[in-house]
């Protein structure tokens, strides 16, 4: 993918963002996996069954999606130089987020500054998992900031790292990689065996990327305040709370985050009703406010747009 197609998909994907009307790849991938999961239990009478149906999910979807997205702009090509280029940056578009991760931060945000706690809640819970019923203001913006930095690598920074290294083709197939760990990588007894391998795969998929994302989180976090002073206490935190969390590659932009804004993250989650206690990220000890999340998606903006022009240049050179 060239350096001119990449900018002209990060502008789409920055302008028109996800439209419910557009027939997303990403919708069609996730019914796949549904259709998959439902169906499972009937084809697979034991663990080894199960998981082995998962291994070759895992494989062969990605593997499925590049291969079908990789001829069909073959084919486009095959037609016209320019009608190629265009399905490549369609095909690009759809695998950022960052309009509509904006967008449902701000609709958090907006919340909360006209006092509508309960609307609050709701608008988390379209971008959480955990239980948002019974969350306090404090706990709505802490959710909020955690998936804004998980956020930051799973929908922009990695889909730009895999359009650089492979175009529009390997990027649709780490958004396979990374649905499919979102709806059955979970560590229950449902998905313990079946949701292994997808689980395995994208923590291989996003241990370049989130570690580059937390980079830029602590570099954007430097310019949004302007000073040096987040950038030193974010750097430290990631290299010591980087690791304090259950996945691999989750907690470097969480703490990248958390060290840049001198705040705590982590803590106890509900699932299900279900308590879950996740090691502290961060060592600020002031109570979270909403400031914070306001200061937290300018960060997400700027590291998105530092994310662009590295990839955009990377790209150009190469």
């Amino acid at each position: 993918m060239t350096g001119s197609e990449l900018l002209l998909a990060a502008g789409v994907d920055a302008v028109a963002g996800d439209p419910r009307w557009f027939p997303h790849p990403v919708r069609a991938i996730g019914t796949v996996i549904a259709w998959c999961d439902k169906n499972a239990r009937t084809f697979c009478r034991n663990s080894y069954a199960l998981r082995a149906y998962g291994v070759l999910l895992a494989l062969g979807l990605p593997l499925g999606v590049f291969a079908l997205s990789r001829e069909a702009v073959t084919m486009a090509e095959g037609i016209a130089w320019w009608f190629g280029s265009l399905l490549s940056i369609a095909m690009g578009w759809t695998t950022l987020a960052g309009r509509d991760l904006w967008d449902h931060v701000h609709e958090v945000r907006r919340r909360l500054e006209q006092d509508d706690l309960t609307g609050a809640r709701h608008a988390v819970s379209r971008i959480v998992g955990r239980d948002t019923e019974r969350l306090s203001e404090e706990e709505v913006v802490r959710a909020t900031i955690e998936t804004t930095a998980e956020s930051t690598n799973d929908g922009i920074i990695a889909p730009l790292f895999y359009l650089v290294v492979g175009g529009a083709p390997l990027a649709l197939a780490y958004k396979a990689v990374n649905t499919l760990d979102s709806m059955i990588g979970h560590k229950n007894e449902r998905y313990m065996d079946f949701g292994w391998a997808s689980a395995r795969l994208d923590d291989l998929a996003n241990w370049i990327p989130a570690r580059l994302s937390a980079v830029l989180i602590v570099l954007a976090a430097g310019l949004v305040i302007g000073s040096s002073a987040p950038i030193r206490t974010g750097w430290r935190v990631l290299w010591r709370h980087g690791g304090n969390h259950p996945s691999p590659n989750s907690g470097r932009p969480e703490a990248a985050m958390a060290g840049s804004l001198d705040i705590q993250l982590g803590g106890i989650n509900y699932y299900d009703g279900v308590p879950h206690e996740r090691p502290v990220i961060g060592t600020g000890t002031r109570r979270l406010v909403l400031m914070d999340l306001t200061i937290a998606s300018r960060i997400m903006i700027v590291a998105c747009l530092l994310g662009v022009i590295l990839a955009v240049g990377t790209a150009w050179l190469v």
